[in-house]
């Protein structure tokens, strides 16, 4: 059983609401639950949408087949109905989302009460809102036979909850962001939970001034994190490089979106995996995350306080819109180190210095503090074995191999059920697991990523020399994530008989 419910009208008609109710409703009875959202850069009108896919087995992605369409709007029925399966189902004509809450729980047997506690959960017009849902459950008939599953503990959350998460329980003391899609949900949810996590959210001016002030903060002991896209990144890049030099343990929050310049800002993207390994001038150490879940989008947070604290570098989570904002269940509780702040009060500086913290521009200080700080590298590649570096999922002995990094993760999971295939997810970026070379030398690899370039790809043959060819790079690159039947298709069309 693999449900797809598209929810779509236009930004302020409800779709948001309606797609979380039922995907907390679903998960609470036991099912799996994914959804991701497409909207425009618009407060009202235009059109936006949900896909909201769910089942009795573990769930990843959407397709682009759906079962149900609810259209708030006739713009919404125009555009997506050429995707509903011909046994699909349209709803429409009512100007409430949350009749269409009601007539949805009916559709999919699903009892009233299940509606009811999530309507007194959201808080907000309860009386309008069961009214209005009453009704539509009334006006409906069960015609969806669901796949009867038990309840467990599992929980629902998205990338930007996971990095917010990964931030507080590695003892944040202070989170400097400017507002920019699509990392602005993190400075809301680390906003919301600071007094009773006892750090401080700051928005300051432009991305330059979160950057420094970052700089500041860190030097004094704090443990800070500053967060932006890749427009952003770009401003904080010089920054960046004061933290190689100076000693200064930050982490940088890149949630990727389509670029260059503005792009489509709301959309998604993995465009900016070499600025986050290659912006800065000068050759320092840092480290480069890239989480594939809201899980692990926790974990590597947490690692990247941790390598910071302990290295005193700088270090970076790369993630981007889909990842950030679509909800996953996840079921296992995520992995935490404990970190102990690791930075002492001195002098810091932009420039090469002496024991003291003064600046030189004696050769063989200059010699020492560059030999000090490549050690320091050795020990950062040493320390990351520790951890795991890189995934591996389906047939481990199979020829064909599918590697990706980031969000793309999910789609292929979900594609490659019976495939015969190995996936493997890279997870450091930088250090990059050069072990890697011996899980796909002479096998028929298929590169995956939502960019034009294939820059994992190219970083796969700077480390290890193998070279993958155009015809097996599934790239794409129009600012939308990829969906599993589709994507099962193009795979297919690679696969090595």
């Amino acid at each position: 059983m693999r449900i797809n419910i598209l929810f779509g009208g236009e930004a302020g008609q409800g779709p948001n609401i309606l797609t979380h109710i039922l995907g907390e409703a679903l998960v609470k009875q036991g099912y799996y639950v994914f959804y991701s959202r497409d909207y425009q850069s618009l407060i009202r009108g235009g059109h936006n949408f949900n896909v909201l896919t769910f089942s009795d087995k573990p769930v990843y992605s959407n397709d682009i087949q759906i079962d149900i369409l609810i259209a708030l709007d006739e713009n919404t029925e125009e555009i997506h109905k050429k995707n509903l399966k011909k046994e699909g189902l349209i709803l429409k004509g009512h100007p409430s989302n949350m009749y269409y809450a009601g007539k949805l729980f009916k559709i999919l047997g699903l009892d009233f009460e299940f509606l009811e506690r999530e309507l007194k959960e959201l808080e907000k017009r309860f009386d309008e809102n069961i009214k209005e849902s009453k009704e539509g459950y009334a006006s409906a008939e069960k015609s969806i036979e669901l796949v009867k599953v038990s309840s467990k503990k599992s929980y629902f959350m998205n990338g930007n909850q996971g990095i917010s998460e990964g931030a507080i329980k590695s003892g944040l003391d202070i989170y400097y962001a400017y507002p920019m899609t699509p990392a602005t949900p993190v400075l809301g949810e680390l906003a919301e939970k600071q007094i009773e996590n006892n750090y401080i959210v700051l928005e300051l001016e432009n991305e330059i001034a979160v950057a420094n002030a970052g700089v500041g903060s860190s030097i004094t002991g704090a443990k800070t994190m500053v967060g932006t896209s890749g427009g952003g990144f770009d401003l904080m890049g010089e920054t960046l490089s004061l933290t190689g030099i100076a000693g200064a343990p930050l982490v940088f929050y890149l949630s990727q979106r389509p670029g260059p310049g503005t792009g489509v800002a709301t959309y998604t993207g993995q465009g900016d995996l070499n600025i986050a390994r290659h912006s800065g001038h000068g050759e320092f150490n840092r480290i480069v995350l890239a989480p594939g879940n809201p899980k692990e989008s926790e974990e590597l947070t947490n690692q990247a306080f941790y390598f910071s604290q302990k290295y005193r570098i700088p270090s970076i989570v790369v993630s981007d819109k889909h990842l950030g904002e679509s909800f996953y269940t996840i079921e296992e509780k995520s992995k935490i180190i404990s970190i102990p702040k690791k930075v002492e009060l001195g002098r810091y500086n932009s420039y090469e210095k002496d024991k003291e913290g003064s600046s030189t521009e004696d050769a063989e200080i200059i010699n020492r503090n560059i030999q000090e700080r490549l050690k320091i590298g050795k020990e950062i590649e040493r320390e990351s074995g520790k951890f795991e570096r890189y995934k591996i999922f389906g047939n481990e002995k199979s020829n064909n191999v599918i590697i990706s990094w980031g969000s793309p993760k999910g789609a292929i999971l979900d594609a490659i059920k019976n495939l015969d295939s190995k996936f493997i997810q890279i997870l450091y970026i930088e250090p990059f697991p050069e072990k890697i070379r011996e899980e796909i030398i002479g096998k028929n690899i298929i590169l995956i990523e939502n960019n034009a370039t294939g820059q994992l790809g190219s970083l796969i043959r700077e480390k290890t020399g193998i070279f993958i060819e155009d015809k097996n790079k599934i790239l794409r690159y129009d600012g939308r994530p990829f969906l599993c039947d589709e994507l099962k298709r193009e795979i297919e069309g690679r696969l090595r008989r």
